[in-house]
């Protein structure tokens, strides 16, 4: 081993100089090697790997190899899964993986009248604000409180059209999330909004609102939590790539709860891709799919 590598494997546990002193060389002589050295793996390096690299640090560990691959064969490197997993086995990079959801916030014993569920044996929607789907889940507090959060999503594009979180679940909470999408999508005549048959989706509130936008209310079957897979994929995501990069797994508080969504709300409608809609995102979907009903809808 030359002086220089043992100063370089020692460094971390002493001073550079104090080093150099030790092994009678110029500290200038060990930086001079150092940067070399570095220059050497740069050359070795593919450019695609510091793609790579780069792209699983932008996405924060929310990419696994489909994803990678399409957004590095987007930026003009055709490489495929099996080298991209060698690559970052290598480097130490592992995707978050989400874990298995269980709904835990339906409480359908409220005594209320359910709407049937539309949905069984309907084709997948082809145009935007034909179905959306929604429901609740927990957000964990640091004071081991909960926050409340409730969505209502394309099921489409994929695009959370809106969303509320609060320190408690009331029916405000859904019509608040449900009022929000409404300003932000105008509905379409004959809109779906599917749910579980939580006593919150039952309240006369949230049916006079759908009743007023000439909305259809649904609901799952009884104990089917699979009636609503795509709401209960959406809450597995969130918590997956919201807290499982945290030191701890929790929100410190219902602002820093409403803060996080916000941010991860924004991030998974304008950035983040969609293996269900060809590796788009949900933004960029949902624009394709209301040209199409403009361009179908009859003069």
């Amino acid at each position: 081993m030359s002086r220089y590598r043992f100063i370089e494997a020692q460094r971390d546990h002493y001073p550079v100089r104090l080093l150099c002193q030790l092994m009678a060389v110029p500290a200038s002589g060990y930086y001079a090697w150092q940067q070399a050295q570095q220059q050497v793996v740069a050359q070795l390096e593919p450019a695609w790997e510091t793609a790579l690299v780069k792209v699983f640090g932008v996405h924060k560990r929310c990419y696994g190899t489909r994803r990678l691959c399409v957004e590095l064969r987007r930026k003009g490197y055709r490489v495929g899964r099996q080298r991209l997993r060698t690559a970052m086995r290598r480097r130490g990079l592992y995707a978050l993986q989400p874990k298995a959801f269980t709904p835990r916030t339906t409480d359908s014993t409220h005594g209320l009248r359910c709407a049937p569920n539309r949905l069984l044996d309907q084709p997948k929607p082809t145009q935007a604000n034909q179905v959306w789907v929604s429901d609740i889940t927990y957000l964990p507090l640091a004071n081991g409180d909960w926050a409340y959060l409730c969505a209502f999503q394309d099921r489409a594009s994929k695009q959370v059209v809106g969303w509320h979180v609060m320190a408690t679940m009331p029916e405000e909470l859904i019509i608040t999330a449900l009022q929000r999408a409404f300003w932000a999508q105008p509905p379409t005549p004959g809109l779906l909004v599917h749910s579980d048959r939580g006593g919150q989706y039952c309240g006369n509130a949230y049916r006079k609102l759908l009743h007023d936008q000439k909305a259809l209310r649904s609901q799952s079957r009884r104990g089917d939590c699979y009636d609503n897979a795509q709401a209960e994929s959406l809450w597995s995501r969130l918590k997956t790539e919201v807290l499982e990069v945290r030191e701890r797994p929790v929100f410190t508080d219902l602002a820093d709860a409403q803060a996080s969504v916000a941010d991860y709300f924004d991030y998974y409608n304008y950035e983040r891709l969609h293996s269900s809609i060809d590796y788009q995102t949900p933004y960029h979907a949902h624009q394709q799919l209301l040209q199409l009903n403009a361009l179908n809808c009859p003069a």
